[in-house]
């Protein structure tokens, strides 16, 4: 299940960027650890007319996207099979295919690349600033898919021997924090609705009445709750440092709270945090 949801995400990238950069062909695949080492194996594909580079596995240094993948930098060369600064191992798919000028841009989620995104055009012409832009942007839209999904993953994975409230609460922390900045409606109710059961395993009791803290003042405790100053919480949540202060404040008025300190404990007594 978890590999067609990234099958989706990366699907969906190509497809954007396909028509932000007005390329007649795009593909990718994700990487894939093994025996053999890392690949990416080719499984998205839009614009193409063979077969040809369907379960193609790229090799890390291999040709261009394994020179992408072995860099964990963009790579572009305005003619495939001429190319000198690339090995030549996927020439015969590539020219089958019928590409000449090509970009190869890693998916990269916490420094390790983790898939590659093409672009092609079947002429030998130079990538523009357009088409560079669009594909830097189809990767940051999966890097921040699979970026949300690890941690979801993480999150509900059996817990080790002996574990920590204290982790709990920081993934809980940063569930918040991620959980605005994600864009797919459907899939920041899921979060949301994560962190509403990591509140009620917290064994606490149920919110006191009167206590109905909004998301946003919810957000700004957790990070408090983690060690946060308000620079900090303002930063991970994409706010002014003043509008933290403002949330803060209300949160601490809600809970009788006099101290960020107090707040952070009323919350959790009230069973608002974990």
């Amino acid at each position: 299940m978890p590999e067609m949801v990234e099958a989706v995400e990366l699907r969906t990238a190509l497809l954007r960027l396909r028509r932000a950069s007005g390329l007649p062909v795009v593909f990718g695949g994700l990487l894939q650890e093994g025996a053999t080492g890392r690949t990416v194996r080719i499984a998205e594909l839009s614009g193409a007319v063979t077969p040809a580079l369907r379960g193609l596995a790229i090799s890390a240094g291999s040709g261009l996207g394994g020179k992408c993948l072995a860099l964990s930098r963009p790579c572009a060369v305005t003619d495939y099979q001429a190319s000198r600064h690339i090995t030549h191992e996927y020439d015969v798919p590539v020219s089958a295919e019928g590409l000449r000028s090509v970009i190869a841009v890693p998916v990269v989620v916490r420094r390790k690349v983790r898939g590659v995104l093409y672009g092609a055009l079947r002429e030998s012409l130079p990538i523009g600033e357009r088409v560079f832009d669009a594909a830097m942007a189809a990767a940051r839209d999966v890097e921040q898919a699979l970026a949300v999904r690890d941690e979801v993953r993480q999150l509900l994975a059996p817990p080790p021997p002996g574990p920590s409230w204290e982790e709990v609460r920081a993934a809980y922390g940063e569930l918040r924090e991620l959980a605005p900045k994600v864009l797919d409606p459907g899939l920041r109710d899921r979060l949301l609705a994560v962190c509403g059961r990591l509140e009620s395993a917290s064994g606490t009791a149920p919110a006191l009445p009167g206590v109905a803290l909004t998301p946003r003042e919810t957000d700004v405790l957790a990070a408090v709750a983690s060690g946060a100053t308000n620079a900090t919480a303002a930063g991970r949540l994409g706010l002014r440092p003043e509008t933290v202060k403002g949330y803060l404040r209300s949160a601490m008025r809600k809970l009788g709270a006099h101290t960020r300190l107090e707040a952070v404990v009323a919350a959790r007594r009230a069973g608002v945090l974990p």
